[in-house]
């Protein structure tokens, strides 16, 4: 193929050679100017610390002894925490949470919370819940949560009678909990963070006959806590 040219010069013809009769060299293929990035998706890390909320729900139960379960609407109850991930090779989502015990609140057994066959608790009767240790591990991927739970229950009627507190330690899981007389199966984190938390105890005696004898001591208890466990960033 010939192009003319026009100048004042003479009439040159200029033929400019096909594709295939360029050197091989000429043609280099070179990736120096696509950039990695273009190539591989960005993916944002996940963080190392959340914020953790915890709220306890409606429709739980509280057990003792060989005695029927005291239906508990625990309602109301609230904590935060801070959640780490676990350091490894792999994160697989186990992720260490401790909640503050100074901010968390269960609401107490009381006849406007608990009933006991079906009827509300006597008036004046109240169990308080102090919580001493709220932590564990909860895996944010698969749902399963263990928290190590200790609380003292404080027994009271009216300003008539206090007993001292009956310590009850144990650890409170989306999986089986399973003792000599009391058993539970929980359920572990959904979507939404719901999950149902179960955890038997023993309760060793206190210094108090009438307490030891009306509830056998030393004996089981059953927890069976419904409730919300939220992981932010923010």
């Amino acid at each position: 193929m010939a192009f003319q040219i026009h100048s004042s010069h003479p009439q040159i013809l200029f033929k400019i050679p096909s594709f295939s009769q360029i050197p091989t060299k000429l043609l280099p293929i070179t990736m120096s100017s696509i950039s990695i990035s273009t190539l591989i998706p960005e993916q944002t890390p996940k963080p190392d610390v959340y914020n953790v909320k915890f709220k306890s729900l409606e429709a739980c139960k509280l057990g003792i002894s060989r005695y029927p379960d005291f239906e508990y609407n625990a309602q109301g109850g609230k904590g935060s925490g801070v959640g780490k991930k676990m350091v490894g090779v792999d994160f697989n989502g186990e992720t260490s949470v401790d909640f503050d015990v100074k901010s968390l609140y269960i609401p107490p057994l009381t006849s406007l919370t608990t009933k006991f066959l079906g009827l509300p608790l006597p008036p004046f009767l109240k169990i308080e819940i102090v919580p001493e240790i709220f932590r564990g591990i909860i895996n944010i991927e698969s749902g399963k949560v263990d928290l190590k739970f200790k609380a003292k229950f404080w027994f009271s009627i009216g300003s008539i009678y206090k007993a001292p507190p009956l310590l009850v330690e144990t650890l409170l899981t989306s999986e089986e909990s399973k003792g000599s007389l009391r058993s539970g199966n929980g359920d572990r984190l959904d979507e939404q963070g719901k999950c149902k938390l179960v955890g038997v105890a023993t309760v060793e005696q206190i210094d108090d006959f009438l307490m030891n004898s009306f509830l056998d001591l030393p004996t089981e208890c059953l927890a069976i806590l419904n409730a919300t466990i939220i992981f932010s960033e923010d």
